[in-house]
């Protein structure tokens, strides 16, 4: 999974950056340090595949991963180039979800872009920059598909939407708000455009309020995301710079100290899992134990398919047992068999976050 962080200048984008991949990115209090996109590979912590990792002895335990991209800061009229911007914006094209990093703190030492902390004002400006990238988009495809219609009438149903779509986000409305029916939903998604891709808002508040109730910049993220159905999390850059030092022990009383129950890539994690809808299944032995991601509502075979091709095309069954049912038993899988937890499951079944599974296919 690949999500892309944006954000004006000086939000604490690099700052958590930095914290939740180990990276490195420079992070200074002036305008467009990052010039390259800085690229940032996490594991998604699972206890379970630790677990059983212990249990089988395994030789390796692989987690499944979430790759971050981080552009430089946007500006008004990055889309047309300012600050770099056409640049930066095409570096997170190929991401599945966005995440907006928002500056919720008052600091008279770290400056604003416009020199006023409104957090309305900077998703807005963000958002107009992607959208006004993806006219540009849509306005080369649109040209495309017409000059190819008159070789192949079949393109006007695609035509048809293209210009929807451009008609939809002209008034500054982000492509994601668009009411779709499935095919239409597939082939928008295949266009790439930024104003399409789900966002989760990162709401970055001071150490201050990084336990407490939500500020009154906060609230308003909240509001503004409910109503377009976007995820929030509030982060504090700076708490999680200091946490990223730590080992395991210490950032526990660290957090403890501080009264927060949960660090910032946790809640990153399971914010963009649940946005982007995926869960995860398990396969373990003596060799491997390893999570893999999947869309919830992924069949049996196409789970397979996630290990290997030959899986999916030769699928024949998998022998499936949920983590808790396995813990209950001990970890024992003939204990399991005894109490009948272990199924048999063919090729119309839907595999459930936490399934282990062992595929049986014949090619």
């Amino acid at each position: 999974m690949k999500l892309g962080i944006v954000g004006l200048p000086n939000v604490g984008k690099s700052t958590l950056f930095n914290a939740i991949t180990k990276a490195g990115a420079e992070a200074a209090n002036y305008p467009f340090c990052t010039i390259e996109p800085n690229i940032g590979v996490v594991t998604v912590p699972d206890e379970r595949v630790t677990r059983l990792s212990e249990i089988y002895h395994s030789k390796k335990t692989i987690y499944t991963t979430i790759e971050f991209c981080d552009i430089a800061g946007l500006v008004k009229g990055a889309s047309k180039g300012e600050g770099l911007g056409n640049k930066f914006l095409g570096h997170i094209r190929e991401v599945e979800a966005i995440v907006h990093v928002v500056r919720c703190f008052e600091d008279g030492n770290v400056v604003h872009v416009d020199g006023r902390i409104d957090p309305i004002s900077d998703i807005e400006t963000i958002n107009m920059e992607l959208i006004l990238s993806d006219m540009e988009v849509l306005e080369r495809r649109i040209q495309k598909t017409t000059k190819n219609l008159k070789g192949d009438k079949s393109l006007q149903k695609e035509l048809d939407l293209l210009k929807r779509v451009a008609a939809f986000i002209e008034d500054g409305t982000s492509a994601r708000a668009m009411d779709l029916d499935d095919e239409e939903a597939a082939f928008v998604k295949s266009l790439d455009l930024l104003s399409y891709k789900p966002v989760i808002y990162a709401a970055n508040v001071s150490e201050e309020d990084a336990a407490g109730e939500d500020n009154e910049y906060v609230k308003a993220v909240r509001e503004y995301a409910e109503k377009e159905g976007s995820g929030v999390v509030v982060i504090c850059a700076k708490v999680e710079a200091e946490l990223s030092e730590l080992d395991d022990e210490e950032r526990e009383m660290f957090l403890e100290e501080l009264g927060i129950e949960e660090a910032g890539l946790e809640k990153l994690i399971k914010s963009s899992y649940a946005l982007l809808d995926l869960i995860s299944f398990i396969t373990t032995g003596e060799d491997e134990t390893r999570a893999w991601t999947i869309k919830r509502g992924t069949l049996a075979p196409q789970a397979a398919g996630k290990i290997h091709t030959d899986f999916e095309r030769g699928f024949i069954r998998s022998e499936t047992i949920a983590y808790d049912k396995l813990m209950e038993a001990g970890g024992k899988l003939s204990t399991a068999k005894e109490h009948g937890w272990l199924r048999s499951e063919g090729k119309d079944y839907e595999v459930k976050d936490g399934d282990i599974c062992h595929f049986l296919f014949n090619v």
